[in-house]
Formats: structure tokens, sequence, C-alpha cells
């Protein structure tokens, strides 16, 4: 399922009075969570086993901020992870496990389901989605760049990024880099903060033209090899419109493209054209690239960019030279799940 707005996610959601309203015992509720018929996403909270398959993890993530809030006696100011879904934004391979929050006093624990910040928060901060408070996309922009895994981070930047700034071919590079420069000013301003170092470098990676997360993942693995920032949805003009081609190294004469599986079976992506008739149009428009420009065509999948190892063995099986001298990046290897 691709949206599930806040109102949809607290319908999906039972809580374990109703259920005893409607008749079931505790031995009812449990033997169904043993047997796959209802999963608990919270204490008291519950969601059909077969709705919360068909749900994406940002999405079992909204249900689960929705139980959060429903139990809170004022909702909270939802943070980091969770502020990102709010807002939106993908979470690369990231399965949160705790609900976010963000107050700047000191009150309550974390615990195993809800992880409590405590942290300044300016006015300006915070902002209502959904009827929800949680940190502007500024701030959350901000905060995982510093705190999240490297990928993730990335990814859900280059997200804000086309919130801001408009989808990849019709980009507000102005707009981007007002936005970008407010996300380096809190960088500065929190010098010597945890992860600030690596977040003063992800920004110079982050773009939003990467139209997917994993294009945000390659240009990242790229740039921690050292290669210089990639061009994105590079243009080259054919006799029935233009072909965008998701990145290219420059100096190098490649162009990389991003395959995910979703490409050739999710139906959102294939606009009806059976495999067959994709990969016939991709190697039409691939013989057409490499004819005119002279580029050779790479393609990658989610595999070949998991670690920048990965990638370099990639590259280097393709017989591509990789850099020997770079600018140094300031950017560690962060579990993905960095944070959560």
């Amino acid at each position: 399922m691709r949206d599930l707005d806040l109102t949809a996610a607290a319908a999906a959601l039972r809580r374990r009075e109703d259920l005893v309203l409607d008749g079931w015992s505790r031995r009812d509720i449990d033997e169904a969570i043993t047997g796959g018929e209802l999963v608990r996403v919270r204490r008291g909270w519950y969601c059909d086993d077969a709705t919360w398959r068909d749900l994406w993890p940002e999405l079992q993530h909204r249900l689960h901020i929705a139980a959060v809030s429903a139990d809170a006696g004022a909702p909270p100011v939802f943070s980091f992870t969770s502020a990102a879904v709010l807002h939106g934004l993908p979470l690369y391979r990231a399965r949160v496990e705790r609900v976010h929050t963000l107050q700047p006093a000191a009150g309550r624990h974390s615990g195993p389901a809800v992880a409590r910040h405590r942290a300044a928060l300016a006015a300006e901060d915070i902002v209502v989605v959904e009827g929800l408070p949680c940190t502007s996309l500024e701030r959350t922009v901000h905060d995982l760049l510093c705190g999240a895994g490297l990928e993730v981070a990335v990814a859900a930047a280059d997200a804000a990024l086309q919130l801001v700034a408009g989808p990849p071919r019709a980009y507000d590079t102005g707009a981007a880099e007002r936005f970008r420069e407010a996300v380096r000013e809190r960088v500065r301003a929190g010098a010597g903060g945890r992860g600030v170092r690596a977040a003063r470098d992800l920004i110079e990676v982050v773009d939003g033209r990467s139209e997917l997360p994993l294009e945000s993942v390659m240009k990242l693995q790229l740039r921690r090899l050292g290669f210089p920032q990639p061009g994105l949805q590079v243009p080259v003009p054919s006799p029935g419109g233009t072909y965008w081609m998701d990145l290219e190294i420059p100096g190098t004469g490649l162009f990389l493209e991003c395959d995910g599986n979703g490409k050739y079976t999710d139906a959102a992506l294939t606009d009806g054209r059976p495999v067959e008739r994709i990969l016939l149009d991709e190697k039409h428009r691939e013989d057409w690239v490499r004819g005119v420009t002279g580029n050779r065509v790479l393609r990658f999948g989610t595999r070949d960019v998991a670690t920048p190892d990965a990638l370099a063995s990639r590259l280097r099986a393709f017989r591509v030279e990789l850099p020997t001298t770079r600018k140094r990046l300031f950017l560690p290897r962060r579990p993905l799940l960095a944070g959560q």
C-alpha cells in the first residue's frame, strides 16, 4: 500500500477494550496473535494481520504513531524518523521499532516502544501535520543527518528537498539551496555535538534531483569512494522525447542506472506494460543513449550499492577505475538502523 493518512491509520487500529466489548477474551486475543490473525502494534493496540502485511514499513510506523498519540494525554512532539514518516519521507530499508518524541525539559524516560529525546526546541521547530505536532521539515532533516544511518539520512533529505524544490525534472535549484543553507546553519550552530561532523559533509551530498531512494544511496556510495558529485537526471534528447539518465560520473563517460525490482513489477511504475515490453523499451532507450553520447550505461540494484565496498567491487568488475586521491569526506559507516 502506497499511502495511508493518520485518519486511515487510526481506523485500522483495534483497541483491546473494543475487542473485549466485541466478545474477545484475553485468550482469544493471544491465540489470534499466535495464529497470525492479529498483530500487536503497541501494548493494548492491534491491527489485522492482512492489513499490516499490506503496508510498507513507513506506513506500519504511522499506525504505531497513531497508537502512541491516542494513548497520550496531550500529543507529544514527534521527531527524528517518526517526524520523517509524518512528513512523508522514505526510510530506506529501515523498519523503525520505536516512536520518537522530542521535549525540551526532563520528563518520562524512554521505553521499548517510545524513545523520548531531550533537546532544545524552538517554536519554529514545531509544525502540525495531519493534526499531530512534529519537528519541522528543516529540523527533521538536520536531526536525521546527525543521527540516522547515512543511507537513511540522505534518501530522506533528498525527498525533503523534492517537497521544497519540486520534482527532479522541474527542480527549483534556488529553493533547494536556500533549504540546504538553512540546514547547514543548524549544523554549524551545533558544532561539537553528536553526529555534527558527519552531517557537515552529508549536506554536501544531498540533492533532490536523486529521484528515488536507490539513486540517493548510489550517489552517497560514489562520494564515499571518492568520486565527485554525479550529474543527476541527465537529459538525452531523442526523436520520441527526452531520456533521463539516473546518474553520470563527470569525466568518465559513464551513465549509471538504478534498477530496483519495482521498475519491472510495481503496477504504479510499469504503466500496465508486461515485463517483456519494459525490457524491450529499455533496450531501445539504452541503444539510443550509447549511440548518441558514446557513454557506457551500467546498471545497479539494491545489493550493488548496499555498502561502498559492494559498489567498488561492482565497478571494478565493469573495469571502472576508482579514485586514488580525493578530498576526504568524513562519512563513517553508521549502521543502517543507527538511532533506532
